[in-house]
């Protein structure tokens, strides 16, 4: 059976991100480390989410270990001035770093954006963890802040840039069978990540979301009318196709709209080639939020 794809659009926001470069010893440690620190996605609650872009040979890192690169991404709110969305994004950066990264052993930290829009001082809220007894040296040719630690010793890059990119666009797999979700969120994944500069921070998410909601104390809530198991209850209402049973969505964050739309082109392309993926569509808000709208059909001209 052909896959349809729907006429329809994803809706992606302008978001604040960084580029960090995290090496260890060696590669659980290193594993432990990044995936600790991309473990919660939380922009969509105003905090900060992350995603593993690329793992790293000893050849490609500055201290020449294992390494990975990391993006973590902001909220940019547009009342408030930007510096205000800046200041956030730094405080929630530095808990990542600071709970997730700097208490693994013998971890470092390096910049990885080299076209920056500004930069981070890592001093005030990452370094002085060493409370007053952080040192910088140069290292690797960069400035880097040691900061001592019971297990000799943590170093981070005193600057780290930002930019600006695309954050929350996606795309919905619906599927007949579970080990077709199974199957084809491997193959979606994969092709995505062949991407330079793309992050899923959910990888195969399993709870799409809408702004409307009963409950505003928790934020977004479950998008209703494309859960399955509400098909019978809702009647009409119900916007999930027969015969489909399991809508994951895969969330993609770029460092520019050419690299998040490549992304989503060879992830559906992935997804299309599974048997029991029978429609491709997205999640949007009318075009109220987001200032992208990325037309499915668009992708393949």
């Amino acid at each position: 059976m052909k896959v349809v794809i729907e006429d329809t659009y994803a809706e992606a926001f302008e978001g604040l991100y960084c580029r960090i470069i995290v090496t260890a010893d060696d590669k659980k440690t290193l594993r432990q480390a990044a995936e600790n620190a991309t473990a919660t996605p939380s922009v969509v609650i105003g905090r900060t989410e992350g995603g593993v872009e690329k793992w790293l040979t000893k050849k490609e890192t500055p201290d020449k270990r294992l390494g990975a690169i990391l993006q973590f991404w902001g909220k940019i709110d547009e009342e408030k001035p930007f510096e205000k969305s800046l200041e956030k994004f730094e405080k929630e950066l530095s808990h990542r770093i600071r709970q997730d990264i700097l208490v693994k052993p013998f971890t470092a930290l390096f910049d990885a954006l080299p076209k920056a829009e500004g930069k981070l001082d890592m001093m005030e809220r990452v370094g002085h963890c060493g409370d007053g007894y952080e040192w910088e040296e140069q290292r690797f040719g960069r400035r880097m802040i040691i900061v001592p630690v019971m297990v000799p010793d943590f170093q981070i890059e005193r600057y780290i840039g930002y930019a600006r990119g695309v954050s929350g666009a996606n795309f919905w797999y619906m599927c007949k069978t579970k080990r077709a979700l199974v199957e084809a969120g491997k193959k979606v994944l994969e092709a995505v990540h062949k991407i330079e500069g793309v992050i899923t921070p959910f990888d195969v998410c399993s709870a799409g979301s809408k702004t409307e909601t009963k409950f505003p104390q928790i934020g977004p809530t479950t998008n209703h009318l494309y859960c399955p198991s509400l098909k019978k209850k809702l009647g009409k209402e119900s916007l999930v196709p027969n015969g489909v049973k399991y809508i994951p969505e895969i969330v993609i964050n770029g460092v520019s709209l050419k690299a998040v739309k490549d992304a989503m082109r060879e992830g559906i392309r992935a997804a299309c080639q599974v048997k029991d993926v029978v429609k491709i569509s997205a999640g949007n808000y009318g075009g109220k939020l987001g200032k992208y709208k990325i037309n499915l059909r668009e992708l393949f001209p």
